[in-house]
């Protein structure tokens, strides 16, 4: 009689390891900010951004170019292009030219930066991504060479250029090669400008480094994802420089808005409603570059 009565356990458990290797290990995914479990299905369709308290995850090249691109209109560029050794630099044996190859077999890039021509609501654009899982889109001579061409071609074609950023620098293997790509990367920016033709800066998690100085933050409208950390050097180095301690949220996107640097935080899910309203801007503008203020209250209206 008692067992009638026993509390039945709510969960049960299986001694099958078959079973339990049946289960897929990224069947769920965990909010870093809020601790809230999503079924990993509904996590892509909400391309990454928790719906309890609206962090945002880190999205790769390719799922960027899905949220903003209008279905089938991509085309790359520069796919030939890929990393070499100017300096021959190696780490505990291993060369960087073996890590670069290791990591494009990973990864399935060639580098750590896609190029190429996407629509927005109809509206043609040069884009250029950066990936964070390829050696943290550190920029170097083929990532500098693949913004430059995108620059030349937007010029080319009398496109907007679109550039997305998430990077922790320059990339210390190539040296000074690396370092020139913050020349030449603001340098062939001025083109567009010469041209009038507006380049729009998409700031996303992590964004610092010689990206941050350089290209990603002299662009006509520069906007940020929500939570978005940006700056030059971290947090952590600049406290120990000047020996204070430095303001809460210091670096994120909405502290960067409230004293300047940015110009909108504009959440993942309203990004290509604000870049296709920037786009017709442009179109009614008749080839004349708005200024960032009109911009911004024209997205604000949208």
């Amino acid at each position: 009689m008692r067992e009638l009565f026993r509390r039945q356990p709510r969960f049960t458990t299986s001694d099958d390891e078959d079973a339990r290797s049946k289960v897929p290990e990224d069947l769920w995914v965990k909010c870093p900010k809020c601790g809230e479990l999503a079924y990993t299905k509904e996590h892509l369709q909400t391309h990454r951004v928790c719906q309890r308290c609206g962090y945002h995850f880190r999205l790769a090249a390719r799922e960027r170019i899905d949220l903003l691109a209008d279905e089938g209109s991509f085309v790359e560029w520069d796919t030939d292009l890929t990393t070499d050794d100017p300096l021959g630099f190696s780490v505990d044996g291993e060369s960087y030219a073996d890590k670069a190859r290791k990591t494009a077999a990973k990864s399935g890039m060639a580098e750590a930066v896609i190029s190429g021509e996407i629509a927005v609501d109809g509206q043609l654009l040069a884009i250029v991504v950066t990936d964070f899982s390829f050696m943290g889109a550190s920029m170097g001579a083929v990532y500098g060479e693949k913004l430059a061409r995108a620059a030349e071609r937007a010029v080319a074609g009398c496109t907007p250029l679109l550039t997305i950023s998430a990077s922790g620098g320059a990339r210390m293997q190539e040296g000074l090669f690396s370092l020139m790509q913050m020349a030449k990367t603001t340098a062939a920016l001025t083109r567009l400008t010469e041209q009038r033709l507006p380049h729009i800066a998409l700031l996303t998690d992590p964004c610092y480094g010689g990206v941050t100085a350089s290209y990603a933050t002299v662009a006509d409208m520069i906007v940020a994802e929500p939570g978005a950390l940006i700056g030059f050097a971290g947090p952590r180095v600049i406290e120990q420089t000047i020996r204070q301690k430095l303001p809460e949220g210091f670096q994120t996107a909405e502290f960067l808005l409230e004293h300047g640097l940015i110009d909108r935080v504009v959440p993942r899910s309203a990004l290509k409603p604000m870049i296709g309203s920037l786009m017709r801007i442009y179109q009614q503008a008749a080839g004349c570059l708005v200024p960032p203020a009109i911009l911004a209250s024209e997205v604000a209206d949208a």
